[in-house]
């Protein structure tokens, strides 16, 4: 699950800061202990924990209510700030120009995305590799928020989560753990079964473990499923792959050659009349 990566991703500072959670959220969590965040207050969470640094107060307000004039959206934005001040944490820090997130408090996706980079990138720390339990619902990222900025943040992170993914299965059957690299790539064929690269993944995992059946039913299903929802097969370099970690199919065996109808000769001898 993404909780259990993030908490590998923490170590042993992971109660000693406030966490806010994205996936599956928001809300925030600090020393194990899990705190809502107030309804009015949560979007605009969730807004300054996305961004990289600073924001200014007025493009914040602007951002989140669009809807009417100025003067009402920055009215709402020090509503926002006063109901998040109430649960005695140091989650924003804002002044008369700009808000931005409060030094040493982490955001999950941030440090997942980041998780991510490092897998593409192929710059791996020792943690990456840790064995998580990946559920379909891990990639649920901000649920019910369908403002604009948020539904182009979540393609955004569930793209990379997905290329992140597959490096890691990719990584996984290079050190020969193909039972966990199968259960990588599964996921990301689960969230999306038309992806190719993800099915190569799976098919080439079987492959590593020898199980030339699974790697031929693998393959089958997703040709089956690109046909119906595309009209399509699938690429050539995939076949080919199958192909080629196949093991070669048996030769027939040779029948033994007939034994020879006895010497002619000798029949005709016994025809002959006998004197």
């Amino acid at each position: 699950m993404v909780s259990a990566l993030v908490e590998s991703l923490t170590g042993a500072d992971s109660g000693c800061n406030s966490m806010i959670h994205l996936f599956g959220g928001p809300f925030v969590t600090l020393g194990g202990r899990r705190i809502e965040v107030p309804e009015g207050s949560k979007r605009l969470l969730v807004f300054v924990a996305l961004q990289s640094g600073r924001v200014e107060r007025r493009y914040a307000a602007s951002s989140l209510w669009p809807q009417g004039d100025e003067l009402r959206a920055c009215g709402n934005l020090r509503s926002a700030l006063w109901r998040l001040r109430q649960l005695d944490l140091e989650l924003i820090d804002a002044d008369k120009t700009f808000v931005r997130l409060s030094p040493g408090v982490k955001v999950d996706v941030r440090l997942v995305c980041d998780w991510a980079q490092r897998l593409i990138r192929d710059e791996l720390l020792p943690c990456d590799l840790a064995p998580v339990p990946w559920r379909l619902d891990d990639l649920d990222f901000l649920p019910g928020c369908y403002d604009d900025w948020a539904l182009l943040e979540r393609e955004r992170v569930r793209q990379r989560l997905l290329h992140a993914l597959e490096a890691l299965s990719r990584a996984l059957i290079d050190r020969d753990r193909c039972a966990e690299a199968i259960d990588v790539a599964l996921t990301v064929v689960s969230v999306d079964p038309l992806r190719e690269t993800a099915q190569r993944l799976l098919v080439e995992a079987h492959l590593a473990e020898r199980n030339w059946r699974e790697a031929r039913r693998a393959f089958a299903l997703y040709r089956k499923i690109l046909r119906a929802e595309l009209g399509v097969e699938p690429g050539r370099d995939l076949l080919r792959l199958l192909e080629q970690g196949l093991p070669p199919a048996p030769k027939p065996a040779l029948k033994p050659a007939p034994k020879p109808p006895p010497a002619a000769a000798g029949r005709s001898a016994s025809l002959l009349p006998a004197h």
